[in-house]
């Protein structure tokens, strides 16, 4: 039998957070409010809008085809910026710029109480459980880190973000890459081995199950799968 794991890693979306609530929530937020909020407040979003327009660049060298970017004024600039972002975002780009952006956007909207983070009802009690057995938790996702914060800070169970040890985003590597799964179980003082990965896409568990982590798929919304090679977690209930 292997050793109980010293700390797990978690996905958010279909592992702590339903679907739904970034798709049908958070999104949209975003997208409404980005204008606005790049109008507001240009002038502490120039490093994202910097790089929104390298991202833009690299699109158009690889022939990816995104919307025109046209500097000439700061009426274009900002069209060009806003175009982009929903253009993203309509094809769910795992963009460290547009990630950042959003996360600024509904950081705005929780402090205005106008967002408040969902999570499954097992999850404050297991996390409340693992830390109680000493455990680490920390979570990995391609939302920004000051967006995972904000979920978990404003949820509806309540500030969970006793209960965390750290956050990692794409600045970490690609959720795909075995490589970033080694990097957060260094930055967790932990062997890969020691480390339990939590996530509904199986994608990601190859990956860090490549980088030699311990993973369990979640199965809470889309079904039990037709074939698996990860163990299953229908709830964090079952989960140490």
């Amino acid at each position: 039998m292997p050793d109980p794991p010293g700390a797990l890693l978690l996905d958010i979306e279909g592992t702590t957070t339903p679907v739904d609530f970034v798709t049908r929530v958070l999104f949209p937020y975003a997208r409404e409010h980005v204008r606005d909020f790049l109008i507001r407040r240009a002038n502490e979003v120039r490093d994202d809008l910097a790089l929104l327009s390298s991202e833009h660049e690299a699109d158009r060298r690889a022939g990816s085809s995104p919307p025109p970017w046209r500097d000439g004024s700061p009426a274009e600039s900002l069209h060009s910026a806003v175009t982009y972002v929903h253009w993203l975002m309509d094809r769910d780009r795992k963009s460290t710029a547009l990630k950042a952006l959003q996360g600024r956007i509904w950081d705005e909207g929780y402090q205005a109480g106008q967002l408040r983070g969902q999570v499954y009802p097992d999850v404050p009690r297991a996390l409340a459980r693992w830390r109680a057995q000493g455990r680490d938790v920390a979570i990995f996702s391609s939302g920004s880190v000051l967006a995972q914060k904000l979920l978990f800070s404003r949820s509806d169970a309540g500030d969970l973000t006793p209960f965390l040890r750290a956050y990692f985003d794409t600045t970490t590597g690609a959720k795909g890459d075995a490589e970033s799964y080694r990097k957060i179980a260094r930055a967790l003082g932990q062997e890969p081995h020691a480390v339990l990965f939590l996530s509904d896409v199986t994608a990601e568990l190859d990956a860090a199950r490549a980088a030699e982590m311990a993973t369990g798929l979640c199965v809470r919304e889309a079904g039990l799968p037709s074939s698996a090679h990860h163990p299953l977690v229908r709830s964090f209930d079952e989960v140490l």
